[in-house]
């Protein structure tokens, strides 16, 4: 009798299995090539001019995720919006220049400036030399409440030991030379235009700052800055310490003004919840970022830089998932566990939008078992370019063995794409674990997996354009992530945290 029981449990749990794979499978049909394409063709139009954060374009991708989530019947999170507000600051120079006696020198004109400080105005201040920097040069003369100028023939200062030094001396500002003539502090200066012009966003609010920064100078600069020439200044530097001759250089005094302003970028993340059954309490969360880069700012054509792969391919998974779980919700079929699907902003500025939501969650932490996060699935790389259907796999393994035990198989049993990961390795060159919005998520201890199809030639340039999509594979891996999404919102228990993988 204990073995027909038995047996009989089996058959019944057997038959369970079978019914909730078809109803899996029902719903997994629903991710259509033709609601892709739909959606594509509108998140990567021209009309929406690249959806750089913050921009007009990227607030009309906003606007169309959030009445798709509406007509689904999904339930604004945010005090009944589907809009979490994210403000973002940035600090631009307005106005930056040095002079020495009759001789101003504006930025990358002589002057390249780096810094956040605003000076409240001109500021006259004292300058001393101390030649190459070394602790010796520093031991021959008070730097504490001055602009201190030294040589050195690094390109880079972040990290330079000097720069360390006189801070913690008390040195009120930096004049750095790094370059032997005038051809050369050109190029350097261009260089640093491109990279310093551009205006970074923080989640954060800049802080006043004692820290008056620093002043790369060119060779002419340098002397009119001291009133000599380089030759007598490099010579000075070169003494034996002991012979103080950097006390022997005439301190002088110059006059700058760096004038910022305060920027605040306002964008928002798109959020649509879709309550679960008997375990709502618990949170799946599917994201996919839907910013991109924007307008090229120079170049002749198409300036457009559309992402439809990154990450639009991802951003119409994420809607199309969306359309799959509410139409099994709508037919009795819903998740046991809720369901969170957000396009988050910021991602191509640092990760912004979902680290805002980590910081700032909807819904608790504690109990979000896991963000399946969607960035390019779209297209093939290189190194696939005659691959059967494949994807690449990121993370699965670093916080939870079961979740990659049971994405591999979920996968086999259904959309059985080849699973690569070649990426999965933390150190791996291009550290792409740590370079999508799952991250945020995976720092709080959270189990993730990162679905991505490569890095191909048309990765941030114009041409990554939605005729190049591969529009069935597209659908196949965003199956794949439906039928995991699936599985970990029905089963009897969360996905686990390994205790020896936890962040700390």
């Amino acid at each position: 009798m204990k073995f027909y029981i038995l047996s009989l449990v089996a058959i019944v749990l057997t038959l369970s299995v079978k019914a909730q794979d078809q109803v899996a499978q029902q719903y997994g049909k629903v991710v259509s090539t033709d609601d892709l394409k739909e959606y594509l063709s509108i998140i990567a139009s021209d009309a929406l001019e690249g959806r750089e954060t913050g921009t007009r374009g990227q607030k009309m991708a906003a606007a169309f995720i959030a009445a798709h989530f509406q007509e689904l019947g999904l339930t604004g999170p945010v005090n009944g919006s589907y809009y979490q507000p994210v403000d973002l600051f940035s600090s631009t120079l307005t106005e930056v220049y040095l002079k020495a006696g009759q001789t101003r020198f504006d930025n990358y004109s002589g002057v390249v400036y780096s810094g956040s400080a605003d000076s409240k105005g001109e500021v006259t201040i004292p300058v001393v030399f101390i030649g190459n920097g070394t602790e010796a040069d520093l031991a021959q003369v008070d730097v504490k409440d001055k602009a201190v100028l030294f040589l050195t023939k690094e390109t880079s200062l972040r990290g330079n030991k000097t720069v360390a030094m006189l801070r913690e001396k008390g040195a009120k500002l930096l004049l750095v030379n790094n370059t032997e003539n005038v051809s050369d502090f050109d190029v350097f200066a261009t260089q640093m235009k491109g990279f310093l012009s551009g205006a970074r966003l923080s989640l954060e609010k800049p802080k006043e700052t004692t820290n008056s920064g620093l002043f790369l100078l060119s060779p002419a600069a340098v002397e009119k800055t001291m009133g000599t020439t380089m030759e007598k200044l490099k010579k000075a530097a070169a003494e034996d310490p002991k012979k103080n001759a950097l006390k022997k250089v005439k301190a002088t005094t110059i006059q700058y003004t760096v004038t910022t302003s305060l920027k605040i970028t306002k964008s928002d993340n798109v959020l649509g919840y879709l309550e679960g059954t008997d375990k709502k309490d618990e949170l799946v969360v599917i994201t996919a970022h839907y910013d991109h880069i924007g307008k090229s700012k120079s170049g002749t054509g198409d300036l457009i830089n559309n992402g439809a792969d990154d990450d639009g391919s991802g951003t119409v998974s994420v809607m199309a998932l969306a359309k799959a779980f509410a139409t099994a919700k709508s037919e009795g079929k819903g998740p046991r566990r809720s369901i969170l699907f957000m396009t988050v902003t910021g991602e191509e500025k640092g990760l912004l939008g979902s680290e805002y939501y980590s910081e700032h969650p909807i819904f608790p932490l504690e109990n979000t078992v896991v963000d399946l996060n969607i960035d390019m699935v779209g297209r093939r790389d290189p190194q696939h370019k005659d691959s059967t259907p494949y994807v690449y796999v990121i993370g699965s393994d670093k916080l939870s063995a079961e979740l990659h035990t049971l994405s591999e198989s979920v996968n086999k049993s259904t959309t059985n794409l080849i699973f690569d990961y070649t990426y999965n390795d933390q150190n791996h060159p291009e550290r792409l674990y740590y370079r999508s919005d799952h991250w945020n998520f995976a720092k709080k201890n959270i189990p993730i997996i990162f679905y991505f199809d490569g890095i191909h030639e048309d990765y941030h340039k114009p041409s990554d354009e939605v005729s190049k999509i591969e529009f069935d594979l597209l659908a196949k891996r965003a199956q794949c992530v439906f039928f995991t999404a699936w599985e970990i919102a029905n089963r009897d228990q969360r996905i686990p945290v390994d205790p020896e993988k936890r962040i700390k």
